[in-house]
């Protein structure tokens, strides 16, 4: 049996790996994972407050600040959890009646200036899910009463109306009264991209895209259920370009 000499064996070695290294036959490599931001699941943490989920949303907190510990508003909303209320925020308050549309975020924004402070908000009218406020219900807002907040006055009793005046009927070339628009509900709104990200972490993206949508419908320009449509719209393309 013939050897062959250590020189002949490196030289082949060599070329075998200069062919390994060609565009041509190189393995395809692996897709990059994008690094998920802070500002990213911000969204993701107030919606776990929203339905009370406190463990949830502590965790993914403190996950947040260990990525980036200067982080103040994911801080303040770790604080929120924690701090006593009447202590942070003081304790003399008003009544204010919730009206149709309100959201505790919306309420935390126009008397105390933050909308992060809504779950410290909630916690002040032991409210454990903020999400769930209805139109009538009344909440304790710190500080001073100012002019714009005040009681709504008395309605006045009710008087017979009129008899209605009689209207023509329409023609046939009148055309037909478009539809009421769609009263937006946030606190459902709220829901479904609660539902439409869990879809989403589990890979259903289909799922997740109609829910998000329909989310958006009953709270249209809400920034949050924006962002996570259109994530969820490009994770859809992406994996209709691999089929």
């Amino acid at each position: 049996m013939r050897i062959i000499a250590p020189t002949l064996i490196a030289i082949v070695a060599i070329s075998l790996a200069g062919c390994a290294s060609k565009p041509g036959n190189s393995a395809p490599r692996p897709a990059m994972v994008q690094q998920v931001s802070n500002a990213q699941e911000l969204g993701d943490v107030v919606s776990l407050l929203d339905q009370g989920d406190e463990a949830g949303a502590r965790k993914k907190l403190e996950m947040m600040l260990k990525r980036d510990p200067a982080d103040a508003r994911s801080r303040n909303l770790l604080d929120s959890i924690s701090a006593d209320p009447v202590a942070t925020l003081g304790a003399q308050n008003f009544a204010y009646r919730v009206e149709t549309g309100d959201t505790m975020q919306g309420i935390a924004q126009r008397f105390l200036g933050d909308r992060m402070k809504f779950y410290l908000l909630a916690r002040y009218n032991q409210v454990a899910a903020p999400g769930s406020l209805k139109p009538g219900q009344t909440v304790r807002v710190p500080g001073v009463r100012p002019k714009e907040a005040s009681a709504p006055p008395p309605r006045p009793r009710p008087e017979t109306p009129p008899a209605p005046a009689l209207k023509p009927a329409p023609s046939a070339a009148t055309p037909a009264p478009a539809p009421p628009p769609r009263t937006a509900d946030p606190r459902r709104a709220a829901q479904m991209r609660s539902a439409g990200l869990t879809a989403l972490n589990k890979g259903q993206v289909g799922n997740a895209v109609g829910l998000l949508s329909q989310a958006l419908r009953l709270d249209p320009g809400n920034a949050l259920i924006q962002r996570d449509l259109d994530r969820a719209r490009r994770l859809q393309a992406m994996v209709r370009a691999r089929r």
